[in-house]
């Protein structure tokens, strides 16, 4: 059986951060500054930052930062340093969402270990791979994988495997949700996420009772020992925006469980229920059973959480060893159980004139280590016959002993620093013939078969991408399409599982017999199926590329090209250096939402909040839903994006009937203005 998995808190403030250790945590997590997906949070300043690493230490508790958004090219010098400033203090792991940081990290920093996000929606063991080959010593699962999910993780993904255990559950997978920014410009990759996952929805004609998009709190606190035995390295609780009284409540009860290796009492699950939930709980994730009883909401009738009762001081154990003879220096040497052993001397012993020492009383005198971080757990007292020692002599030497060992135990591990890489150049833009140079050429993407018209070709695109699932049965490359000069790309699906693998090989090999040449990667986990292909490997919009150094960083990979995140403003693409072909969406719904449930837990073709506003679902591979953005991006009518340095602009189609495909093809020809309500996207507005 494995050992016993890490129990990893939450700690959004110093109180929460405090109720973690006095609780039983053996780690915690924590940001400061922007750059964590947490910004809401009440936080750290510098200073609370730095006293935070050196008391958790003191108490052996391992801290990790989070710096886990999405990063500009203007930010990732900024990032980079606080990691620095933090790997000087002894940070134990930085977690991290965005390629480009992780690759300086693993450049300039090769000593501090770095964990993958959940951010970066891993859910397969080839993605843990390539995560791990990348530098990463531990991965953090994404919260909707099933107990046989993580079992591959565990046994193929070589690589430690963190999971969620409890705490809120996001709708979409993370790091994919971008409902928050394109409604309302706060990106929940970039932390300051404004959740509108809570607020009432429907699925079809809008119930201001329903809450379509509201998951209920995970508790796995009955399935650790599962965990324990599919050797998961690290057990998660959610909460950076809880108070310190849910995480003291959660904390203990896990503790408990994990120490005992028991499932939880009733009383105990009540407690859990008392400190945060919404509706009950769910581990309908973890046992692959997802559907409309997994939704739930925070109602005036849930208790408030409660106020513990204070948690015994938390404790290190250390061994005294102490030697008294005479005419030598007193000598106390302490040790503790992680192999920190410190040596400290005192004065020389003198003849007693009354009571002599013993063994019995410099042992009772050692262990009165009230007010600090020890208890003694053992002593060893060699004390030559007819001396004496002043009380105060011997308090100084067992505190200047624990002091040491304080000092030892705090003490940042020597870490290497190295120059930064130069930044990444550009490569020349792929123009459209007869074009200026900077002018971008189109490609198309299509979800339905109805819309793979000839009617696609009027824009001369470079490439035609349409969905891999099609070459599963009976699906043709029509003629026409294959004689066109352009490439023919597959679309992975977004989302899948180890077990679907095979079946992808599969069809890409189909594909490729039908004239494919590329296939769009949205996940990192999709360039090992790519590579066991002929197919040439092109980024898609999920891989979230934000700065050069991402984009850089997957050229490394193989890819061709990349799509960059629609978060950007134009002109951070602009200025941003290219160092391979980049592509971004200029025409279609963008997508707000993959999940693993249906919204709601039924089936239906739209979602309606509480504005009218009415966003389509499709089907995605695997019973999964994408939701895509009530209105379209239209940027025909406007000049600018064709000026930023596109190799690539895409033409996204959806919904679209196929006589609305050849009208938005012929609107993009022509420049012309939108032919219904429709929306500029985030390229002129950015998000927070």
């Amino acid at each position: 059986m494995s050992e016993r998995p890490e129990l990893l808190a939450p700690a959004g403030s110093p109180d929460a951060l405090r109720a973690a250790v006095e609780n039983g945590a053996d780690a915690v997590y924590l940001g400061y500054g922007q750059f964590h997906a947490r910004v809401r949070a009440a936080g750290f300043s510098g200073d609370e930052f730095r006293e935070a690493v050196r008391y958790c230490h003191l108490y052996g508790v391992r801290v990790y930062l989070t710096l886990n958004t999405l990063l500009t090219d203007r930010e990732l010098p900024a990032a980079l340093e606080q990691a620095r400033e933090a790997s000087r203090l002894g940070v134990d792991a930085v977690l991290v969402q965005d390629w480009g940081l992780l690759s300086l990290l693993r450049a300039c920093l090769p000593d501090l270990p770095v964990h993958a996000s959940t951010q970066m929606s891993v859910f397969t063991s080839g993605g843990a791979r390539v995560l791990r080959d990348a530098g990463c010593t531990r991965v953090v699962a994404a919260r909707e994988c099933s107990r046989d999910d993580i079992a591959a993780l565990c046994t193929r993904g070589g690589v430690e495997i963190e999971t969620f255990v409890h705490g809120a559950l996001c709708m979409c997978y993370s790091g994919q949700c971008e409902m928050s920014a394109v409604i309302g410009g706060r990106s929940g990759n970039r932390g300051r996420c404004a959740q509108p996952c809570r607020l009432p929805c429907s699925v079809g004609k809008f119930r201001p009772d329903e809450y379509a998009l509201s998951l209920k709190d995970m508790n796995m606190s009955a399935h650790l020992e599962e965990l324990r035995e599919l050797g998961v390295a690290c057990l998660k609780v959610e909460g950076r925006l809880k108070r310190a009284e849910y995480v003291a409540a959660v904390v203990s009860v896990y503790a408990r469980l994990l120490r005992e290796r028991r499932a939880p009492s009733h009383e105990e699950t009540r407690l859990l229920q008392r400190a945060f939930s919404r509706s009950g709980f769910t581990d309908d994730y973890w046992r692959a059973n997802p559907g409309p009883w997994m939704f739930g909401t925070r109602s005036d009738t849930d208790a408030p959480a409660p106020v513990l009762e204070a948690a015994p001081p938390r404790k290190v154990a250390v061994c005294c060893d102490c030697t008294v003879q005479p005419g030598a220096a007193a000598v106390l040497t302490v040790s503790d159980a992680d192999g920190h052993r410190v040596r400290v001397t005192g004065p020389i012993p003198e003849p007693a004139r009354n009571r002599p020492l013993t063994p019995e009383s410099v042992a009772e005198r050692l262990r009165k280590t009230g007010g600090t971080a020890y208890v003694c757990e053992a002593v060893r007292a060699d004390i030559g016959e007819g001396l004496s020692l002043s009380a105060s002599a011997l308090n100084a030497l067992r505190r200047d002993a624990l002091d040491a060992l304080s000092e030892c135990r705090t003490a940042p591990p020597k870490r290497r620093e190295l120059p930064v890489p130069p930044a990444p150049d550009s490569v020349a833009v792929l123009s459209a013939p007869g074009s200026a140079p900077s002018a971008p050429r189109y490609t198309v993407s299509v979800c339905r078969r109805e819309q793979l018209t000839p009617a696609l070709l009027q824009l001369s695109p470079a490439r035609v991408s349409m969905p891999l699932e099609w070459f599963a049965q009976d699906f043709a490359v029509p003629d026409w399409l294959r004689r066109a000069d352009l490439e023919l790309c597959a679309i992975l699906p977004r989302v899948w599982r180890d077990t679907d693998e095979d079946t992808f090989r599969d069809w890409l090999r189909r594909a490729v017999s039908q004239g494919v040449t590329s296939a769009a990667a949205g996940n990192i986990g999709h360039l090992p199926l790519i590579d066991q292909s002929t197919a040439r490997a092109c980024g898609d919009f999920g891989l979230n590329v934000t700065n050069a150094r991402s984009a850089a960083w997957l050229a490394e990979r193989g890819l061709q090209s990349v799509c960059m995140s629609f978060e950007l403003r134009a002109g951070q693409i602009r200025d941003m250096a290219k160092p391979l072909p980049v592509e971004a969406i200029v025409y279609g719904r963008l997508p707000l939402m993959i999940t693993e449930n249906r919204p709601g837990g039924v089936a239906g073709d739209t979602l309606t909040d509480r504005t009218g506003a009415a966003f389509p679902l499709l089907d995605a591979f695997g019973g999964r839903t994408e939701i895509e953005n009530s209105r379209p991006l239209w940027l025909a009518d406007r000049g600018e994006w064709r000026k930023i340095g596109l190799s690539f602009a895409r033409l996204r189609f959806t919904t679209e009937t196929p006589e609305e495909c050849a009208r938005v093809v012929r609107g993009y020809r022509d420049g012309l203005p939108a032919p219904g309500a429709f929306t500029r996207g985030l390229y002129e507005r950015g998000v927070e």
